[in-house]
């Protein structure tokens, strides 16, 4: 028998309690994730900065500005999405995430992804990207392409962060968001086509039955 998912109030107050690791204990508050419970798409990012631990919400700086924009390219906002990150508690100094932290953090995400049963998951940068497809494959190599991890479709994005950092890599988010956008489109029109025909399929099933009657 499946075990019913965890609810996102009861993973919520496991995060807040946890003390796993030492990250604990230089947060102001932990990150948990924001958005809408029922989303169809889920993005996880890193790690809280400095901004998302004082807010205790993710993709508030200067990244979370042009995450929404990007969004917007895609024909999605905040509250169309679920967006989360790998490790609910700010690294000293933003630091990489340490193998350990993303060991005893994960639980956590796993069982989000679990509550929210997403039909996509965007993977914001190499972190996301590694532990969500198991993979050693950079975020360079895999950005822009469609993969499949159990019964999701991920979605490898740079990290909105990057373009910051990096003008080139500008051009190549709004491409990937505008893709973004174009698949869930194109998942929508799918799963149209496939409720017409089974629409059809029944009303011909009606008309041989009554046609059988008479």
């Amino acid at each position: 028998m499946n075990k019913q998912p965890k609810s996102l109030e009861e993973i919520r107050a496991q995060v807040e309690a946890c003390h796993a690791c030492p990250l604990a204990d230089g947060r102001t508050q932990t990150v948990f994730g924001a958005g809408n419970p029922q989303a169809r798409v889920l993005i996880i990012g890193e790690a809280p900065g400095k901004n998302e631990d004082a807010q205790g919400v993710p993709f508030v700086g200067a990244a979370g500005k042009k995450l929404n924009a990007l969004l917007d390219i895609a024909g999605l906002d905040r509250d169309d999405v679920f967006i989360a990150n790998v490790l609910k508690c700010r690294p000293p100094s933003n630091r990489d995430p340490r193998p350990e932290e993303i060991e005893l953090c994960s639980p956590f995400l796993r069982d989000q992804t679990r509550a929210i049963d997403p039909e996509f998951i965007v993977t914001l940068g190499n972190f996301a990207t590694r532990f969500i497809l198991k993979t050693e494959v950079g975020i360079t190599l895999l950005h822009g392409q469609v993969q499949q991890a159990g019964k999701f479709k991920v979605f490898p994005i740079y990290h909105p962060a990057a373009a910051i950092y990096d003008r080139k890599k500008q051009a190549a988010l709004e491409e990937d968001f505008a893709t973004l956008g174009c698949l869930i489109r194109e998942a929508d029109a799918a799963a149209g086509a496939t409720t017409a025909a089974d629409a059809a399929a029944a009303a011909d099933a009606a008309a041989d039955a009554a046609a059988a009657r008479s």
